[in-house]
């Protein structure tokens, strides 16, 4: 199994912020590779600490046999990673489908020098907790592995405690991301993770994209059989900091900041965690469903020429009605959240 470096174990445990990269396509919904590149660069030019190439904001449509882009996505952003990043990047690959599937996936990017597996754990959906957990292992002896709590109504599954419990225990489980959307379930992860004996080795990433500040400003604390055990959630790997990254990288500084030299500024942090919230319904389109979710992104990353179009591989993934309304409204309302100028400034560095 592929081991992290202590320099990128450190950064994933310090916390960063780690974008969900999407997919670059052009009118004839074939791979744009110029824009591409360019997302990548604009991401490390940004600040992120790594990036989660295959994943749902690429589009898992990326693995069927009439379009195969898998290996092919996470050659381009590990290409990009290598001639600009530091040594500490974090290269994430999305890991799907079946014990089969999944492990063929882990061997691609361990070959081209992922250093973490998010494994997708809602599929097949007749796989029973039992099954999920014996895929974990299997992936885990490949890569190590980034868990994935994804909210049911994107196609993900409930987990309970017991099973976060057995998850956590996993040998080569790293980090988890936080993403059910849902308070109750974030809680069962984390009181999970600090009963383990391996709640040091495992860092907590919010994937809430409805409460990402909130979140980074939490520490969580649990009386377990050795005592209190605390437990913060340390960065983001989120489909919304697939846009305006550069703010994100400062904000995530700011919340480090207040918590731990200057609590005086939480109250403002929550504050724009709430106009974070705002600009995330505009994205992702919670008002049908999150349907617009993918296209929203895409509509950000257009408007400052990162991306030519909104196009999916899903033809009928497309911007719900009154969703490029509400992305005006809060490019009007919040000025200060997004990065056009910095974007503007490199853009044409980015393409070339």
């Amino acid at each position: 199994m592929r081991k992290l470096t202590q320099e990128k174990k450190r950064r994933l445990h310090e916390g960063t912020v780690i974008p969900a990269h999407p997919l670059a396509l052009n009118a004839q919904l074939k791979l744009d590779e110029q824009r591409q590149r360019a997302l990548m660069r604009y991401y490390i030019d940004a600040g992120a600490g790594g990036v989660a190439v295959g994943v749902h904001t690429t589009q898992f449509e990326i693995r069927q046999p009439e379009h195969n882009l898998f290996e092919t996505v996470l050659r381009l952003a590990a290409e990009e990673i290598e001639a600009h990043s530091d040594q500490a990047f974090l290269k994430i690959a999305g890991i799907c489908g079946d014990d089969e599937q999944a492990v063929q996936e882990a061997k691609t990017a361990a070959t081209l020098g992922y250093d973490l597996g998010l494994v997708a754990m809602s599929k097949p959906a007749d796989a029973t907790k039992k099954e999920v957990l014996k895929r974990i292992e299997k992936v885990a002896a490949i890569l190590p592995i980034f868990g994935f709590y994804l909210q049911p109504s994107v196609g993900g599954r409930v987990f309970s405690y017991d099973f976060w419990r057995q998850f956590a225990d996993i040998d080569g489980v790293e980090a988890i991301k936080l993403a059910p959307f849902n308070r109750y379930q974030t809680l069962d992860v984390v009181r999970a993770v600090c009963h383990s004996p391996r709640k040091e080795k495992i860092a907590l990433y919010t994937g809430n994209d409805d409460n990402i500040v909130a979140d980074l400003l939490t520490t969580y604390r649990f009386q377990t059989d050795e005592g209190i055990v605390q437990k913060p959630i340390v960065g983001g790997l989120l489909g919304h900091w697939a846009v305006w990254t550069k703010t994100a990288v400062s904000l995530l500084e700011e919340i480090k900041i207040a918590r731990t030299e200057d609590p005086s500024r939480i109250p403002e942090l929550l504050t724009r965690g709430i106009e974070v919230t705002d600009s995330n319904a505009a994205f992702f389109d919670p008002a049908h469903g999150f349907a617009g979710c993918i296209p929203g992104i895409h509509e950000v990353l257009r408007r400052q020429g990162l991306l030519e179009g909104t196009w999916c591989l899903n033809r009928g993934e497309t911007l719900s009605p009154g969703q490029t309304e509400d992305i005006d409204r809060i490019y009007a309302a919040y000025p200060h959240l997004h990065d056009d100028d910095f974007v503007k400034a490199n853009l044409a560095k980015w393409l070339k």
